[in-house]
């Protein structure tokens, strides 16, 4: 199946807070544990920037995990930046400890840096050219910077895109079927994401699978 692209920015009100709204508990866990999985028996400490943090929900996971970080969330859609500026008031503990700032990308103005880890959960699949995202990576990740991405991968046909919609979002709005659908068909595959990799000279990041539906791209910048 060929891939099939989707506006890069979740611009309308409705759509973001439906996202926002959402129940990514199991998902989003996924992405947390991943790293303390992959990079265990550290104890993280420093800036970690979230590209494409959307309305800060893993930003806020990774606050919460490691008490000793900083976290810059940077999100090109109005709405999202909003939305989790809104939860940070709610949350007031974390109020100086994370940052959200709107860019779009590549031309996004972040700090740089050094970061102890970069973080970035459903921002590839989103870019038209994914290669973006690489080039963000190697500009902003320094030696031991530890790298963490988290994306759908494509299925093979749209049968298989229709039935994981049923089976992870029926009960969600339609316009998250909508969405999960339209990400699924613009997802990367493995080799393709391989290849970006190969491309970019990011060749110690390695690629795996974590679910049906979740690839993890992972590893300490050299």
């Amino acid at each position: 199946m060929q891939r099939i692209t989707e506006p890069e920015l979740m611009t309308d009100k409705a759509q973001a807070e439906a996202y926002a709204a959402a129940n990514f508990e199991q998902a989003h866990n996924l992405i947390v544990n991943a790293f303390d999985s992959n990079f265990p028996d550290m104890e993280l400490k420093g800036n970690i920037l979230d590209l494409g943090c959307g309305p800060g929900d893993i930003t806020f996971r990774f606050a919460n995990r490691y008490p000793l970080c900083r976290l810059l969330g940077i999100d090109g859609s109005d709405e999202m930046i909003r939305l989790a500026n809104a939860r940070k008031r709610r949350e007031p503990d974390l109020i100086d400890r994370i940052t959200f700032n709107k860019g779009v990308f590549p031309g996004a103005l972040i700090p740089e840096g050094p970061y102890s880890a970069i973080i970035s959960n459903s921002l590839l699949h989103h870019l038209h050219h994914p290669e973006v995202l690489w080039n963000m990576v190697k500009r902003y990740a320094t030696s031991g910077t530890k790298i963490l991405i988290v994306d759908l991968f494509r299925p093979q046909n749209n049968k298989d895109a229709l039935k994981m919609v049923d089976t992870y979002s029926a009960s969600e709005p339609d316009i998250l079927q909508r969405d999960f659908y339209n990400s699924l068909l613009a997802a990367l595959t493995l080799r393709e994401i391989e290849q970006q990799l190969l491309d970019a000279e990011l060749t110690e990041l390695k690629i795996k699978k974590i679910s049906d539906r979740h690839v993890l791209i992972f590893g300490e910048k050299s």
